[in-house]
């Protein structure tokens, strides 16, 4: 497949917010045929804990009709949503968690972490999850929300760029985005504007657990690197022969599923 290089948006997909990490669009790339994943539709993010009445006001003109929280039951009670007074969006979350030990949650004693650590940290997170049977069960009901639910959606987690960066990948995946495009929008969260967001949510909580952490192991815990999303693809292929293999048999996206995912969101 040839990638049409002017896939990547001029205009940044980031909505301005004051209290919600990586708010973004994750629609307007190329497709195979001339055709382009719609925007205004498709949206992601990190919690909205600390979201301003201005940012709920954004999310209500946005007119999201469904969202998809990838945290786990106690992600979700110790940082609550803020909801617009007339929220009437349907929400999808898992009765359980979603992932152990996540970065923001620290964990695992205090020790040093360093960048090494880190990396390692956030690799090991990508390889459990293609086998963590509660993101199976999320991203099978994020694909047929998005196959049925008629209107515009928001998938988050925490800070919106890991489960959530899958999820957003996979979607890309399936509607015929270039592996290229792919790993961009991936990695386009390393330029949120709303870093201090996340720092502030988090980095209390992993400094009690790791002590002072250095700048690159930060980054490295709090952004994302292409190795990240890599290690995703690898270790679905090496187990099921192909990303689509994977998303036919554990996440119940087929063929059928497929064209109708590009029927409502390809233009």
């Amino acid at each position: 497949m040839i990638r049409d290089t002017s896939s990547a948006a001029a205009v940044s997909p980031f909505l301005p917010t004051e209290g919600i990490h990586n708010l973004r669009d994750y629609g307007g790339y190329a497709v195979p045929g001339g055709g382009r994943v719609k925007t205004g539709l498709l949206f992601r993010s990190g919690q909205h804990m600390e979201a301003s009445d201005a940012d709920l006001e954004l999310l209500h003109r946005l007119d999201i009709r469904t969202v998809i929280d990838l945290r786990g039951v106690s992600e979700r009670a110790g940082f609550p949503c803020r909801r617009h007074p007339d929220f009437a969006a349907q929400v999808i979350a898992h009765d359980g968690e979603t992932s152990s030990s996540p970065p923001h949650e620290g964990g695992g004693g205090r020790v040093e972490m360093t960048p090494a650590k880190a990396r390692e940290r956030m690799l090991a997170v990508y390889r459990r999850m293609p086998v963590n049977p509660a993101m199976i069960a999320m991203f099978t009901r994020y694909f047929e929300a998005l196959a049925t639910r008629e209107g515009g959606s928001l998938v988050h987690c925490f800070a919106g760029k890991d489960r959530t960066g899958i999820a957003a990948s996979l979607l890309l995946h399936v509607l015929g985005v270039h592996r290229d495009d792919v790993v961009a929008e991936f990695l386009r969260t390393n330029d949120a504007p709303t870093r201090d967001i996340l720092e502030r949510q988090s980095l209390p909580r992993m400094e009690a657990h790791y002590g002072t952490i250095a700048p690159e192991a930060l980054r490295n815990l709090m952004g994302v690197l292409p190795e990240y999303i890599e290690t995703y693809f690898a270790e679905v292929t090496r187990d099921h022969g192909s990303v689509d293999a994977y998303l036919a048999a554990k996440l119940g996206v087929d063929e059928a599923r497929k064209e109708r995912l590009r029927a409502r969101l390809v233009a």
